[in-house]
């Protein structure tokens, strides 16, 4: 667990939360994939959802992000009503930053260029501003350099370190990473990982979907292993990793490690 915040705390002020997800379904084409998720996320803790394929756990993410609808249930994003018919979709993005494992960077545009287009062209910010804050994002995600480069002149990790500062050009208050490293050979992983960990430490809101255990035992305030849509278990990386409860959880550990 990361040093730099204070531990986790069920007696944490409602003041203090930033996400809010109470007994969320979801069906897909009559199968449940949700079967009531019900989660509180502080400001400025870092939590790791862990499960086999098919848990549930990028579905919950798009649900938290409005691309996915709820069947029933309810979502709070920084004072936000996902679940609101009249949901101002650009508002809660604005808020939230999304990374999935797909780059999904704009191949005619140099890497200064994809960090600078949302915040001049959809929040209507000052160029010169959006282009000092566009470098120093870059240097943070140690792409120093790479400025006038194309996604096509970039390795995986470093297109992915890339989507990474685009979506923290808009400025969020929660990132939330969708196996970002799934797509990525071992030797990059690393590069976005490192990334992912200095935001930690600034004290950034983090929702992690991962497969890399090592990682989430590091970084996390708080695992959540989800199976068959709920979640079975959460507690610290010591409590998840070291001595879960559930036989749910116990039989997925012994896979993975």
């Amino acid at each position: 667990m990361n040093e730099l915040r204070p531990p986790f705390s069920s007696d944490a002020n409602s003041s203090d939360l930033i996400v809010t997800i109470s007994d969320v379904h979801k069906h897909f084409r009559g199968a449940q994939v949700l079967r009531g998720i019900s989660l509180d996320v502080r400001r400025g803790e870092v939590i790791c959802i862990i499960g086999p394929s098919g848990s549930g756990k990028s579905t919950l993410l798009r649900c938290i992000n409005a691309l996915t609808p709820i069947d029933s249930g309810r979502i709070s994003v920084c004072g936000i009503d996902v679940t609101d018919p009249k949901l101002d979709k650009l508002a809660l993005r604005r808020r939230v930053g999304m990374i999935f494992q797909q780059y999904n960077l704009f191949p005619h545009k140099t890497v200064l260029q994809n960090v600078m287009m949302a915040p001049i062209q959809v929040m209507k910010q000052d160029k010169a501003e959006v282009e000092r804050r566009a470098h120093d994002l870059l240097a943070k995600v140690r792409l120093t350099g790479k400025e006038a480069c194309y996604p096509a002149e970039l390795s995986g990790g470093q297109q992915q370190r890339v989507a990474i500062a685009r979506s923290l050009a808009m400025q969020p208050e929660v990132m939330m990473f969708d196996e970002v490293t799934a797509a990525l050979d071992p030797e990059t992983v690393k590069e976005v990982l490192n990334v992912i960990r200095d935001l930690a430490q600034d004290g950034m809101t983090c929702m992690l979907v991962t497969h890399e255990m090592g990682f989430a035992r590091e970084i996390a305030d708080r695992v959540c292993f989800t199976d068959g849509g709920l979640i079975v278990e959460q507690g610290t990386p010591a409590e998840i990793f070291g001595a879960p409860r559930d036989p749910r959880t116990q039989q997925f550990l012994q896979h993975v490690f």
